[in-house]
C-alpha cells in the first residue's frame, strides 16, 4: 500500500497528540507487552497514533481481560512487568506514537483471597487490619452475619461440613475445596468449623442475599475499594504517577467511574495527578439525551454515545412497523416504546429485589441513619427506595447537568403510589443530607441500571437486536440524519477530543455484525417471511429466543458461500452465545437456576439450523445481501474515522469481524495476516469477503488525520446535503481547520437496498465547495456539482480532499 508513514529514529517530544487509538486486549497467554511491540510497526503503517491498552496491573491468575486486578501497585509480570511496559513505551515513542492505559479504580479481584494481599489482611485481622477502611465493608451488627464479613462463596448447604485446615504452607488456612481463607492469630485449633466461627468473616451461600462488602454490580469476586480515602488513592495510583513522571503514557481511560463514591472529586484528583495535557476519558454510559457533565476535568467518554448515532443513522425508519409486528407475532409484544418502558421498570424492580439485595439493604440502613428515622418501617422504606431506583433514567444523577432529576422522579413515584408518601419523605430527608445514603443511592442506581437494562432487557427484546447495545435506546428506532449532524456538531464544539468507537471489549455485538443486522430494517418484509418459513421448517425453543437468536445468527453467518458448519469454531461460538443469552434474559433459564431441559432444546435447535435447510437458506440470504451489509459497515467506519472526536479501532476491526458478546469479542487477533495484507494492497480493493476494502478505507482515513490533524480534533464540522430524487440516500459532512473553508468531505451511501430498488442515484448531485476534490480511496477527482452515480461508481463511500 502506498503510504508514507512517519519514521523517527529517536525519542520525540513528550505527549504525542492523540489522533487515533487502537485498542489492544492484553493477556499473558496471547498478547503481552513484547507482542504489542512486535505489532507497533504495523499499527504505525496503518496510521494509528496511540496504542490503547487494557488494564496492565497484576490481575487474577488466568485472567483474559485484566479487570480483576489483585494488586494495583504492580504491573503484571505475565505481561512483561514494568520493564516490558517501559520497553513498549520506548518502542512506540520512537515511532512518533504513544500509549493510553486503562485504569480500574472501582474494584479489585478477591475471588482467590491469597492473590490479594490487602483483602487477605482484612479477612485475617478484621477491623484491626490497616486495610480495613480501604474496602467498603458492612461491619454493622445487623449485616446478616453478626457483624462479620459475609463471603458469598458456598454453593450448597453441606459445604461447611467440607471445611478443613490446610497446614501445608507457612501459615494454617481454612480450606474449602480449592479455596483458601486466612485464620486469625490465636484462633487455630483442631475443628475447622469451630475455627471458622472465630474468624472476622463468615462463609455464606451465594444465594443467601448476604454479602459483607460492596461489589462490582453483582460480582462477588470483585470488591469495591474506597478511592475517596487519600491512602487508597495514593496506593492505587502510585504506578500511574511514576508513568507520568517518566513520560511513559499520554492518557488514561477510567473504567466504571460511576461506581465510585465521588466520581467528580475522583476525576479532579486524577486530572491533577496526570497533568493538563494528557488525555482523560471515562467509561460513561450516557442515557438518551443525557449530557456529559462539562464541569468534569475530562476530555470525553469512551464512545458509546457516538456508537449509537453512527449505527442508528443507517437504520431505515420505514422498517419499524413491520419489525414491530414480527416481534409481536413471535414474542407477544412489539418491543415498542411502551413495552420497553414497562419492561425496564419491571426488570429494575426485580434486580433490586433479588440480585442487589445486600446493596439495597445497606442503602436503606444508611437512609434510616441519615434521616434519623431508626424506628421507621424497613419494608416500606425498602419498597420506596426500590420504586424510585426503578424509574431512574440514568446511571446516577449527581452530575451537574442532572440537578433536579431525583426530585422529578420522586414526585412521579409519589403521584403513582399515594401509600409511599411517608417513606418517600424519609428517603428525601436522607438524600437531602448529602451523606452516606446519597452516596449509596447513586452507587446502587448504576448497578440497577447496568444489570436491568444492558444485562437483561437487551437479551429479552427481539425487534431489531442491533439497537440493543451499550449506551443505546432500542425503543428509538434509529437516528435521523438531522439528529446525527447536530450531535456531531455538538461533539466537535464541546468534546473535540472525546473517544468515538464502534466496537469494544464490552459491546454486545461487533460493529460489522451490528451493521448487517441493522440492514434488516431495509428488508423487513423479506425478513419476516423468511423467519416465519424457517420457524415452520425448524420450530425454535420459544418465540422470543428464536427471533433473537436468528438475528444474531444472520449477523455472523459466513458471507462467502461456505456453510456455517465448515467455518472453524462458529458452531461452538453460537452455542456459547445462546447459552449466555438465554441466561441473561432470565425468562426461560438463568445463571442462578439454569433450566437444562430448555437449554438443551436451544442447543438442539441451533444444530438443526446449522446442519439443515434453514442454515442453507440463511446462507443464501446473507450472500444475497452481503454487498449491502458491507456498504453499511464501510459507511459507519468512515463516518467514525473522520468524524468529531478521536476514533478508536478495536483490535482486529480494520477487517470484517464477526464478534458476538464477550468473551467471543476478546479472541486473539491474527496480526501477521493483517500486516501482510496491508503491505500487499496496491489499488482500490473490491467489496468482498476478504475485508481488504475496510482496511483500505481505515488506512486512508487515518493517514489523512495524520496529514491534516487540525481538520479533525478541534476542526470544524459542516453538514452537507444532496439535491435530487435520491438525496435522502446520501450522508455527508465536511471537516476543516477552525475559521477556514473545509478541506475534507466524507460521503457515504445510506439504505442501499432501497436505493437499488429505486433504480440507483439517477440525477442526484452533491454541490462541492470551491476547488478540485480528489477521492483518496479511488483517485478520482471532482469539482463543482458532483453526480453521485459517478462519485460512488467504484465504492459506496468517498473521502474527498481539496
Amino acid at each position: 500500500m502506498t503510504s508514507s508513514p512517519e519514521h523517527h529514529t529517536g525519542p520525540i517530544a513528550r505527549q504525542t497528540p492523540v489522533r487515533s487509538t487502537y485498542r489492544l486486549q492484553l493477556r499473558p497467554d496471547a498478547l503481552t507487552f513484547a507482542d504489542a511491540r512486535a505489532i507497533a510497526e504495523y499499527l504505525q503503517q496503518l496510521g494509528i497514533s496511540h496504542l490503547y491498552l487494557s488494564p496492565v496491573m497484576t490481575a487474577a491468575r488466568g485472567s483474559t481481560h485484566g479487570y480483576d486486578v489483585t494488586d494495583p501497585t504492580v504491573v503484571a509480570a505475565g505481561l512483561g512487568g514494568p520493564t516490558g511496559l517501559k520497553a513498549l513505551s520506548d518502542e512506540v515513542r520512537s515511532r512518533g506514537m504513544g500509549l493510553i492505559v486503562d485504569l480500574v479504580p472501582n474494584h479489585v479481584g478477591v475471588a482467590d483471597p491469597r492473590q490479594n494481599a490487602w483483602w487477605w489482611d482484612v479477612l485475617r485481622l478484621g477491623k484491626e487490619s490497616q486495610y480495613a477502611g480501604w474496602f467498603d465493608i458492612d461491619w454493622t451488627p445487623g449485616n446478616g452475619a453478626g457483624g462479620r464479613i459475609a463471603l458469598p462463596v458456598l454453593a450448597g448447604e453441606n459445604d461447611p461440613a467440607a471445611l478443613t485446615v490446610d497446614r501445608s504452607g507457612p501459615e494454617p488456612m481454612l480450606a474449602l475445596h480449592d479455596m483458601r481463607f486466612p485464620i486469625a492469630p490465636g484462633t487455630d485449633g483442631e475443628n475447622a468449623l469451630r475455627i471458622h466461627d472465630k474468624q472476622h468473616y463468615r462463609l455464606v451461600n451465594w444465594k443467601s442475599g448476604l454479602c459483607g462488602y460492596r461489589r462490582y454490580f453483582t460480582v462477588g469476586g470483585l470488591a469495591a475499594i474506597r478511592q475517596e480515602e487519600p491512602a487508597v488513592f495514593e496506593a492505587a495510583h502510585r504506578e500511574l504517577a511514576a508513568w507520568c513522571e517518566h513520560d511513559l503514557i499520554d492518557g488514561v481511560r477510567v473504567d466504571h467511574p460511576d461506581g465510585l463514591a465521588q466520581p467528580a472529586e475522583y476525576l479532579r484528583r486524577l486530572r491533577q495527578l496526570i497533568g493538563p495535557q494528557r488525555l482523560l476519558l471515562v467509561e460513561k454510559v450516557l442515557a438518551t439525551r443525557e449530557p456529559l457533565d462539562a464541569t468534569l476535568p475530562i476530555d470525553g467518554t469512551t464512545g458509546y454515545d457516538a456508537l449509537t448515532e453512527l449505527g442508528g443513522v443507517l437504520i431505515d425508519p420505514d422498517g419499524e412497523k413491520q419489525l414491530t409486528e414480527l416481534s409481536r407475532q413471535f414474542t407477544g409484544h412489539g418491543s415498542d416504546r411502551a413495552w420497553f418502558f414497562e419492561q425496564e421498570h419491571r426488570i429494575r424492580r426485580a434486580v433490586a429485589e433479588t440480585m442487589l439485595v445486600p446493596e439495597v439493604r445497606r442503602l436503606v440502613a444508611a437512609v434510616k441513619r441519615d434521616a434519623r428515622a431508626d424506628a421507621f418501617d424497613t419494608m416500606a422504606l425498602t419498597n420506596a427506595a426500590i420504586e424510585v431506583l426503578s424509574f431512574m433514567p440514568v446511571y446516577r444523577t449527581d452530575y451537574a447537568p442532572l440537578a433536579g432529576m431525583i426530585g422529578a422522579v420522586v414526585a412521579e413515584v409519589a403521584r403513582r403510589n399515594a401509600e409511599l408518601t411517608a417513606p418517600l419523605q424519609v428517603l428525601v430527608t436522607a438524600l437531602a443530607a448529602g451523606g452516606e445514603a446519597a452516596t449509596r443511592f447513586h452507587q446502587v442506581g448504576g448497578a440497577v441500571t447496568a444489570k436491568a437494562v444492558e444485562d437483561t432487557m437487551f437479551y429479552r427484546a427481539a425487534r431489531l437486536v442491533s439497537l440493543q447495545e451499550m449506551g443505546s435506546d432500542p425503543a428509538r428506532f434509529g437516528c435521523s440524519v438531522v439528529e446525527f449532524h447536530l450531535a456531531n456538531a455538538e461533539r466537535a464544539a464541546r468534546w473535540p477530543a472525546t473517544m468515538t468507537t464502534l466496537s469494544t471489549h464490552d459491546t454486545k455485538r461487533g460493529e460489522d455484525v451490528r451493521a448487517r443486522i441493522g440492514m434488516l430494517s431495509q428488508v423487513p418484509d423479506i425478513w419476516a417471511r423468511s423467519v416465519s418459513t424457517w420457524e415452520e421448517m425448524a420450530p425454535g425453543p420459544d418465540g422470543a429466543t428464536t427471533l433473537f437468536l436468528l438475528q444474531n445468527m444472520f449477523g455472523v453467518w459466513p458471507a462467502d458461500g461456505r456453510p456455517a458448519a465448515a467455518v472453524s469454531g462458529l458452531r461452538e461460538r453460537l452455542h456459547q452465545f445462546a447459552e449466555k443469552a438465554v441466561r441473561e434474559a432470565g425468562t426461560q433459564s438463568s445463571w442462578e437456576e439454569p433450566d437444562i431441559e430448555f437449554e438443551t432444546a436451544v442447543h438442539r435447535w441451533i444444530d438443526t439450523v446449522i446442519d439443515g435447510p434453514v442454515g442453507a437458506e440463511l446462507g443464501e440470504f446473507v450472500t444475497d445481501l452481503a454487498t449491502h451489509a458491507w456498504t453499511d459497515s464501510l459507511a459507519q467506519k468512515l463516518l467514525q474515522l473522520c468524524g468529531p472526536g478521536i476514533p478508536d479501532i478495536y483490535q482486529g476491526c480494520e477487517l470484517w469481524e464477526d464478534s458476538l458478546v464477550d468473551p467471543d469479542n476478546r479472541r486473539p487477533v491474527d496480526f501477521t495476516h493483517r500486516s501482510l495484507l496491508l503491505q500487499s494492497l496496491t489499488g482500490t480493493p473490491d467489496l468482498d469477503a476478504s475485508g481488504a476494502v475496510k482496511m483500505w478505507i481505515a488506512a486512508y482515513a487515518l493517514w489523512l488525520r495524520r496529514e491534516r490533524p487540525d481538520c479533525f480534533v478541534g476542526g470544524t464540522y459542516t453538514p452537507l446535503f444532496a439535491a435530487g430524487d435520491r438525496a435522502a440516500h446520501l450522508l455527508s459532512y465536511a471537516r476543516g481547520r477552525a475559521g477556514e473553508t473545509p478541506e475534507v468531505i466524507v460521503a457515504v451511501t445510506r439504505h442501499s437496498i432501497r436505493l437499488d430498488e429505486a433504480g440507483g442515484w439517477a440525477d442526484t448531485v452533491l454541490d462541492l465547495p470551491q476547488g478540485h476534490w480528489t477521492d483518496r480511496l479511488t483517485g478520482h477527482t471532482f469539482s463543482g456539482r458532483a453526480r453521485l452515480e459517478k462519485l460512488f461508481a467504484r465504492l459506496p463511500v468517498a473521502l474527498l480532499v481539496r
